[in-house]
């Protein structure tokens, strides 16, 4: 097959998806996890090696001392993260930030920190224990920063990427390609549907590429490789053979399951005969859970607002000197169980300014609405006009993890039911969909989302969302 040739069998991305280099052949599963997991034992040498630079001077270690602690940091740390599973092939396919794997990055600073207190206690160094605490904890920060910029750098690699195929049509397959296609750190470029019923596939820039005796055809080409199987009214039978033809193929399958909203935190609970169950558990809120999020809110709010002191006084003094009008914006919003509060933010719009609003009630937002003023374009990006909102999180009116507090004309447009159950957890200071993707969200799924989150709430949830906000904050993905 010639170059020519092989371009024009290739289906290209179309829409909101980015064109691809050309590659003949299929590629092999492995390149992409080979070459993240190099980078990730890459990131942890150098976490380590800053670790024990620390390490040596809180335990006051000599030049050469430092010289052989450094090394072994550098090699102990990266078989610590191999032993807790840190490198496993089921933990590579995780978005950039790799906020799951947060509690195996804990667990192995806290077991490589033992083998540190041993050998600084060989050593004869005074303060070993402390010195074995800070090399803990320097490691579990600066890995996880390091990783996280080693995702990013693989998920974004065009040679890396996965042309991905979806089987389905719909709302299902627009919703997903349409989260695939702003989610670029997940490595997938969608490049069609198929479907022996094809719906309209609205607005998601993704065609039509046959029904699904085309599979083999475009498997064998070398042109896919991944498939992903969402709603379809295909037969049972008809799906077993799509996975059959992909798996001898060696092509990668993900399934969207039936009652994907529900699924956060759900679990295989049994087989009965061959067929395993999910189970979805019922959420509790209990007094102590209730009284454990809230001392999270005050203990978070209060070191966020003396960490952050600096810059609130610099952004205020920024936008006092870039234009006219008071520093904070107030607005009464409703927030739990539909009680209205001051909701605290930097103002980012000229003082003559006015909301928006569509006519289902929505607050419109765009990236180059001329009401923003240049003050307010820089914090926006980095979502910094929100921080006065630590102050309603230490009120009591907010939480620093909830449904985001939202318009009057919003609340007002609320139809269902489920919809109403937002108002059951107080505001919150960030929420699900903040970290996926922002003013990128659609109104209805941002609803979606926040129900899904009352819905299933647990204190474990909330930490993994605030971890995960830090790197959605600096992506600036959806910010204006």
């Amino acid at each position: 097959m010639t170059t020519a040739e092989a371009t024009a069998a290739l289906p290209q991305p179309l829409g909101l998806v980015e064109p691809l280099p050309l590659y003949v052949g299929p590629r092999r599963r492995t390149d992409r996890y080979t070459h993240l997991r190099r980078k990730l034992v890459c990131a942890d040498a150098v976490a380590a090696a800053l670790a024990g630079v620390a390490t040596g001077a809180v335990a006051g270690v000599s030049g050469a001392q430092a010289a052989l602690v450094i090394p072994i940091l550098a090699v102990a740390w990266p078989l610590c993260a191999f032993l807790c599973g840190l490198y496993a092939a089921n933990g590579l396919r995780s978005w950039a930030s790799g906020v799951v794997e947060a509690p195996k990055l804990v667990l192995a600073s806290l077991l490589m920190s033992w083998p540190v207190y041993g050998g600084l206690e060989l050593l004869d160094r005074p303060h070993g224990a402390i010195a074995a605490l800070v090399a803990s904890v320097v490691t579990a920060a600066t890995a996880g920063i390091a990783r996280a910029g080693a995702r990013a750098s693989v998920h974004r690699s065009a040679k890396l990427r996965e042309r991905t195929l979806i089987i389905g049509s719909g709302d299902v397959a627009r919703r997903l390609t349409f989260r695939l296609a702003h989610h670029k750190e997940v490595g997938l470029d969608v490049i069609g549907h198929l479907d022996d019923q094809s719906h309209e596939v609205g607005d998601a820039g993704t065609r039509w590429l046959g029904g699904l005796n085309e599979l083999p055809r475009l498997v064998a080409s070398g042109t896919v490789d991944r498939v992903i199987i969402a709603f379809t009214r295909s037969g049972h039978e008809d799906l077993l053979q799509v996975v059959r033809v992909c798996r001898d193929a060696g092509v990668t399958v993900d399934i969207v399951p039936r009652l994907f909203e529900f699924l956060h935190g759900a679990r295989v609970l049994d087989q009965i005969g061959s067929m395993p169950l999910l189970s979805i558990d019922s959420p509790h809120f209990s007094r102590s859970s209730r009284v454990a999020k809230r001392a999270l809110d005050v203990t978070g709010a209060s070191l966020a607002l003396i960490a952050l002191s600096p810059i609130l006084i610099a952004i205020a003094i920024a936008i006092r000197l870039d234009s006219r009008g008071p520093v904070l914006f107030v607005q009464r919003r409703p927030g739990r169980r539909g009680e209205f509060f001051p909701v605290f933010k930097f103002r980012s719009m000229h003082a003559d300014s006015g909301l928006l609003i569509d006519d289902r009630g929505a607050l419109l937002k765009a990236p180059d609405d001329d009401r923003v003023t240049r003050v307010g374009q820089l914090i926006r990006r980095f979502s910094l006009d929100e921080t006065p909102q630590l102050l309603n999180v230490l009120r009591g009116d907010m939480s620093l993890v909830g449904p985001r507090p939202i318009v009057a004309a919003e609340a007002d447009a609320l139809t269902e039911s489920w919809q109403s159950r937002r108002s059951d957890l107080r505001p919150g200071l960030t929420g699900p969909w903040q970290i996926s993707g922002r003013s990128h969200i659609p109104f209805d799924e941002r609803l979606a989302l926040d129900y899904q989150y009352v819905a299933g709430w647990s204190l474990a949830r909330d930490i993994e969302i605030l971890l995960a906000t830090v790197p959605a904050v600096i992506s600036g993905r959806g910010a204006y």
